[in-house]
């Protein structure tokens, strides 16, 4: 598996996805981020494939679209605000790689910001089947 390491655009901005071509590039990862961190929770599933399975920590995995989709909205009611710095991807035909800072609003309005890594497998339609997450927010 060849990477191609990039470095990010930090800019926000929403944008399609519409093939795999688009899988990996930074447009696409930011979008992705951009969909979580507006809670949009069924904007952010059309990245994934119908059968994904989804990692987040030492937590058990998730599989299928419903399943993820109850889990993140539950992980989200939790925080008032999410947002993610995307310092750099790394992509490949079949597996992307970001590393970053995610900063958390706790409901009581103080802060967290922590590193994190994000690794999305890629099925053959360009969909994330394996979604995994790298953060400890054990603080949090």
């Amino acid at each position: 598996m060849d990477f191609v390491k990039k470095a990010q655009n930090h800019t926000k901005g929403h944008s399609s996805i519409s093939s795999k071509s688009k899988a990996g590039s930074d447009d696409w990862v930011r979008a992705l981020f951009d969909r979580i961190d507006a809670k949009d929770t069924n904007g952010w599933l059309e990245y994934l494939s119908n059968d994904a399975r989804f990692y987040f920590g030492a937590a058990p995995p998730v599989d299928g679209k419903n399943a993820i989709r109850n889990a993140v909205n539950e992980f989200l009611s939790s925080v008032a605000a999410i947002n993610h710095d995307i310092v750099e991807t790394w992509a490949s035909s079949d597996a992307v790689i970001c590393r970053g800072h995610v900063n958390y609003t706790r409901k009581d309005g103080s802060a967290l910001n922590v590193p994190f890594a994000n690794v999305f497998k890629l099925g053959d339609n360009g969909l994330i089947r394996e979604y995994l997450i790298y953060a400890d927010i054990s603080k949090l």
